[in-house]
């Protein structure tokens, strides 16, 4: 029978036992599975670095955050992301995250390009179990929060670049326009021009930046 191998990479080790003890205990038509663990970044980066002079993992399951927000390593899932898709390009790669927000979730699909995210409060074992035979199967797997991101924005007519995403997404926080800017590494004044900008196109020109917000939110934008 064959195996398919899984790397689960979470800085919390009884969320990655919980998947290896789920998914091993599970059963499969035609192959069975195999998980290891990583509970760092670093960890994580040597077995994928290490499965490509041997055999890469068929499935590696990320979290976004490996350190705490105390730490001053600021690496996260998504740097180890990119670092499989250049490293094990054959390996699938699915997020399994507790931010289901729509920022994070296209600015993922956007970096990595990954095979599937999980929202942690919607994963079980049943969905656990249908994301290996899916992503098997090479289709991609998602939860119900990361596929309505994706639609929203995929739905939504308006195009904005990166530095009007991130200004969205900061005003969305609660931080004041004066300090995005050096946030963004521009100016105040071209955010309050980007500002009025997104207005106008969010159709949303003489209300205040709460508006902004929530039509973004609308659109899928944040």
């Amino acid at each position: 029978m064959n195996t398919v191998r899984i790397l689960a990479v979470d800085d919390h080790e009884m969320t990655t036992l919980g998947y290896k003890y789920i998914l091993e205990d599970s059963e499969f038509s035609g192959f069975n599975v195999k998980v290891e663990i990583a509970k760092s970044f670093e960890k994580g980066k040597i077995k994928i670095e290490t499965s490509k002079r041997a055999i890469p993992y068929d499935i590696i399951l990320l979290d976004i955050q490996l350190f705490s927000p105390e730490s001053k390593d600021q690496r996260t899932g998504i740097d180890l992301g990119i670092i499989a898709r250049a490293e094990v390009p054959d390996s699938k790669v699915v997020f399994m995250s507790s931010y289901s927000d729509n920022f994070r979730i296209n600015n993922i699909f956007k970096t990595v390009n990954p095979d599937g995210y999980m929202v942690k409060s919607e994963i079980d074992e049943m969905s656990l179990k249908a994301m290996v035979e899916t992503i098997s199967n090479n289709s991609p797997y998602y939860t119900a929060s990361a596929l309505s991101a994706i639609r929203r924005r995929m739905s939504s007519d308006i195009i904005i670049d990166e530095q009007d995403q991130k200004i969205l997404y900061h005003l969305s926080q609660g931080i004041h326009t004066r300090d995005i800017a050096p946030l963004i590494g521009s100016a105040n004044t071209t955010v309050e021009a980007r500002k009025r900008q997104l207005k106008a196109l969010f159709h949303v020109k003489n209300g205040n930046d709460l508006a902004l917000i929530n039509e973004a939110k609308n659109r899928g934008f944040l």
